[in-house]
């Protein structure tokens, strides 16, 4: 069920900051989007899909795969709490290091991840991340495993299209992902079959 309540009650609020519900809460242009925490099977994929990325790119090349981190446009400065989003993972190589700023990045990661559970927002984050000039986007469906990759071009997001065996390729990482027919993410490194696997481990 979707709903908007024009004005947030600071009690609400107080409550959600007290048990930690606020921690996936995002502000789009100055409106403020609640989400309900992850459920068991969108962070065992999500956990398992940054261990896979942190082993077999992050560390071989010295670059960052982080989770949920508040992600603003550059120049945000001290607004920045007044638009940004909160992607599942992102991807940072040594060259963009500079957009780290600790409380939030400001501007564009190498890659965004977003896991899609049923109802999320993760397709309506897309604009933001194409204006704030993120190359790559994968949104990855929680429960099918199906992969949705998105390559900016100019600006606008294209769709990558599976190749005849049904794996879709990220230029920027070097994996291939396709769903499995037990609905599991069959991931691997292009040119290593040695660090294929298939996630969630469980």
């Amino acid at each position: 069920m979707r709903a908007v309540i024009p004005v947030v009650d600071e009690v609400i609020l107080a409550q959600r900051k007290r048990f930690g519900a606020d921690q996936y809460d995002e502000m789009w242009e100055g409106v403020l989007h609640m989400a309900p925490s992850p459920n068991d099977f969108h962070q065992s994929l999500e956990s398992a899909l940054e261990y896979y990325l942190n082993q077999h790119w992050g560390l071989p090349n010295k670059a960052i795969v982080q989770h949920q981190i508040n992600l603003a446009a550059v120049g945000a400065g001290k607004d920045w709490l007044q638009n940004y989003r909160i992607p599942d993972l992102l991807l940072l190589t040594p060259d963009q290091f500079h957009v780290r700023c600790g409380s939030h990045w400001e501007g564009a990661p190498n890659v965004v991840i977003e896991i899609h559970s049923p109802g999320d927002e993760a397709y309506d984050k897309l604009p933001f991340y194409r204006d704030v000039g993120v190359p790559e986007v994968w949104i990855i469906h929680r429960d099918s495993k199906h992969v949705d990759l998105y390559l900016l071009r100019g600006h606008e997001y294209e769709r990558c299209e599976p190749d005849a065996d049904g794996w879709v390729r990220s230029p920027t990482v070097g994996v291939e992902m396709k769903p499995t027919s037990t609905k599991k993410l069959d991931i691997r490194v292009v040119g290593n079959e040695a660090a294929r696997a298939q996630l969630p481990l469980y």
